[in-house]
C-alpha cells in the first residue's frame, strides 16, 4: 500500500500523452525536465524499481523536486504526440525509442533535448546519480558513465558508511553558538550509499586548498537519517534527523554554514554548487572576519 501511494504521488499512468505539453508544464512548475518511465505488467525489475528506488525518501524527494514523472505501459495503444509533433501509439513509440525492454527511462531536459536514456534496472545508488546528472546539467559536459565513475574512489567499507575527513570534529556535537564562537561552523548532512556525497568528498580529497579552508572552520558531519544527538547553534537539543527535517533538507548531501553567532550564512546542496566550494569557503571566512570587526567594541 505504501509503495502504491508513493507511485501514485509521483507518476501518472496515462491513456493519451503529449510530451511537449507535459514538458512545458514541468518547466512552468520550476522543474528541470521530464522523466518518462516505460513499464509493463509481470516485470520483476519494474516492481523492484517502484518498491526499492522510489521507496527511498531521498530519491523520492529529489525526483519530485526536479522532474515531472510520466509512466506508460509499453503495450498501450494510447496516442502519443512526441516533441517534434509526430503522432503514434505508445507501443510503436516504445519500440522506436528502444524502451520496450523494461524498465526503461527517457529524461528530457527543459529545452526538450533527450538528456539521458536508461535501459534496464539501475539500483538506487546509480539511479540517484542519474537524477543528479540530468538535473544539474552534467549531461552537457560528460557521459553518464564518466559522471558515475567520479564516485568510484569512495573510502568506505560498507554501503551505509559515510566518507570521513580529518577535519571533522568527533561527537558529542555541541554546536551551541549562543555564546559566540571564534570560528564559523560548517555542518555536513550526508547519508550512506550516496553518489553526490562521494563526488563531494572526492573533490575535497583532491584539493589541499579546500581542506585547508575547512580546517579554519569548526566542521562536523551528520548522518541525515540518524538519531545522533545534536545541540544546534540555537541551543536546541535534537537529533540529526529531526534537525535536518526542521531545516527542510530533503536530500543529501548538504553543507550548511553558520557564523560565530549561529546565524546561517549559506547552504550548498548540489554537485554543481560544490564546484564553487573553494570560493564559497573564502566568502564564508571573509564574511566572518568582517562581522567580527563590525561587532568588536
Amino acid at each position: 500500500m505504501l509503495v502504491t501511494a508513493i507511485w501514485l504521488a509521483v507518476g501518472t499512468q496515462v491513456w493519451a500523452l503529449d510530451i511537449r505539453a507535459d514538458l512545458e508544464a514541468a518547466v512552468a512548475a520550476g522543474k528541470r525536465g521530464l522523466m518518462v518511465y516505460f513499464d509493463q505488467e509481470d516485470c520483476a525489475y519494474c516492481e523492484r524499481f517502484k518498491q526499492v528506488n522510489l521507496a527511498d525518501p531521498d530519491i523520492l524527494a529529489y525526483l519530485q523536486r526536479h522532474f515531472d514523472l510520466i509512466s506508460v505501459d509499453i503495450h498501450g495503444r494510447a496516442e502519443v504526440r512526441t516533441l517534434d509533433g509526430e503522432r503514434l501509439d505508445v507501443q510503436t513509440w516504445a519500440r522506436r525509442e528502444q524502451t520496450d525492454f523494461t524498465p526503461s527511462i527517457l529524461f528530457y531536459d527543459a529545452d526538450g533535448r533527450l538528456a539521458l536514456w536508461l535501459r534496464g534496472y539501475h539500483p538506487p545508488y546509480a539511479f540517484r546519480a542519474a537524477l543528479e546528472y540530468v538535473a544539474d546539467g552534467h549531461d552537457r559536459r560528460e557521459s553518464f558513465d564518466d559522471y558515475l565513475a567520479r564516485g568510484d574512489e569512495r573510502l568506505v567499507f560498507d554501503s551505509e558508511d559515510l566518507n570521513d575527513q580529518p577535519f571533522f570534529s568527533p561527537p558529542p556535537h555541541v554546536l551551541d553558538r549562543r555564546i559566540p564562537a571564534e570560528r564559523p561552523l560548517a555542518v555536513f548532512f550526508e547519508r550512506g550509499d550516496c553518489h553526490p556525497c562521494d563526488v563531494l568528498h572526492d573533490q575535497v580529497r583532491r584539493s589541499p586548498e579546500i581542506r585547508r579552508r575547512f580546517e579554519a572552520l569548526d566542521t562536523v558531519q551528520l548522518d541525515r537519517r540518524s538519531e545522533t544527538p545534536v545541540i544546534t547553534p540555537a541551543g536546541e537539543r535534537t537529533t540529526a534527523r529531526a534537525w535536518a527535517d526542521a531545516l527542510g533538507l530533503q536530500h543529501a548531501p548538504a553543507i550548511l554554514f553558520f557564523d560565530g553567532r549561529g546565524r546561517e550564512l549559506q547552504r550548498l546542496d548540489s554537485v554543481a554548487g560544490f564546484r564553487r566550494l573553494s570560493q564559497r569557503l573564502d566568502d564564508i571566512l571573509a564574511s566572518d572576519r568582517a562581522s567580527c570587526q563590525v561587532e568588536s567594541p
